[in-house]
């Protein structure tokens, strides 16, 4: 049995991936804080079934501790690591910068000194879409340019990856970073679009939609997302012998590193978005039309051709069909 360390597992992602790795046969190891940026109570209702798994250990805490993560990591010596901990949240990062400084940057950190120490056979990192910032050549591949972050989140995230390059080159590291397209699905944060949208509807108050709906997401189910996650843990970067890399991929010429978009391919308007979710529900929205909001992008849109040619998989779930399935969970789990 493979034994998997999840950081970042009550998260909404790590949740799924966990369940996931359980049904396929892992022992799985899911590290979180529990933090309050949002409800802790979802949260721990999602560790809550993870639990119920012989093969599921939760340990809460939070993994900027200097040291903690090497001692776990020597005791339990997981062959893969997926590294989804993280402070979330766009808007918040403003607000609140540190908290990013803390998690993001010296979180990262303390699991690389960790992987350096008791190596695994394949470390996977989360980043984010808000890499590419500024540049606005779509679709956004991997290879190009993502120097002009918009929000400081973007920038931590940015940050992550080329620490983990540098640590996958000076200690070859097999180390893969995926990048995340706005994913939505069951079980989703309360800080994100779709949760609070639906939350809003039901309740009959109006909803903010900003820069007037004139905005595009590459919008990602979770369990694509997940499909796209779990398939590349067995694609280990390799570390090219002559420096050489094929036209297409994002393989560093002098590291076992790779960074790959996990995203739907499908830059959806936002206007569109909602009404799917008007449509879930059977209710009209209540739009309250503002501008653009500081640190946003107005378009995301996944080139998601390199997952397709590492792992043969190409995300494919409807807007419609993603959406239902999140209202019909939502209506479920508050009884609405």
């Amino acid at each position: 049995m493979r034994t998997a360390l999840v950081t970042g597992s009550a998260g909404f992602i790590g949740f799924h991936l966990c369940q996931r790795l359980l049904g396929t046969g892992y022992k799985v190891i899911g590290l979180d804080a529990l933090t309050d940026y949002y409800d802790v109570a979802l949260k721990a209702r999602r560790q809550g079934i993870l639990s119920k798994s012989e093969h599921f250990s939760a340990i809460n805490e939070r993994i900027e501790i200097p040291g903690h993560l090497t001692a776990l990591m020597a005791e339990h010596r997981p062959d893969i690591i997926v590294h989804l901990a993280a402070q979330a949240g766009v808007r918040y990062s403003i607000d609140n910068p540190r908290s990013y400084l803390d998690s993001n940057i010296a979180g990262t950190f303390e699991l690389l000194e960790a992987a350096r120490k008791t190596p695994p056979q394949h470390l996977l990192i989360a980043s984010t879409s808000s890499v590419f910032g500024a540049n606005t050549a779509l679709p956004y591949a991997e290879t190009d340019k993502a120097d002009l972050q918009m929000s400081f989140y973007a920038a931590t995230k940015k940050a992550t990856e080329a620490m983990a390059h540098s640590y996958a080159h000076l200690y070859d590291i097999p180390t893969t970073m995926f990048r995340f397209f706005t994913v939505y699905g069951p079980w989703g944060r309360p800080d994100m679009a779709l949760f609070k949208f639906t939350r809003a509807i039901l309740e009959g108050r109006p909803i903010d939609v900003y820069n007037h709906g004139d905005m595009r997401r590459d919008f990602t189910y979770i369990d694509d997302l997940v499909e796209g996650i779990c398939l590349l843990i067995d694609a280990v970067p390799k570390r090219p012998n002559d420096g050489q890399v094929e036209p297409g991929d994002s393989l560093s010429p002098v590291a076992p590193w790779r960074v790959v978009n996990i995203g739907n391919s499908n830059a959806v308007q936002l206007t569109d978005f909602i009404d799917a979710i008007e449509a879930a529900i059977g209710k009209p929205a209540q739009r309250n039309l503002l501008p653009m909001q500081p640190g946003d992008v107005p378009a995301t849109w996944a080139d998601a051709s390199l997952l397709n040619r590492l792992t043969g998989y190409q995300p494919r779930t409807d807007i419609r069909h993603g959406v239902a399935k999140f209202v019909a969970w939502y209506r479920d789990y508050y009884g609405v």
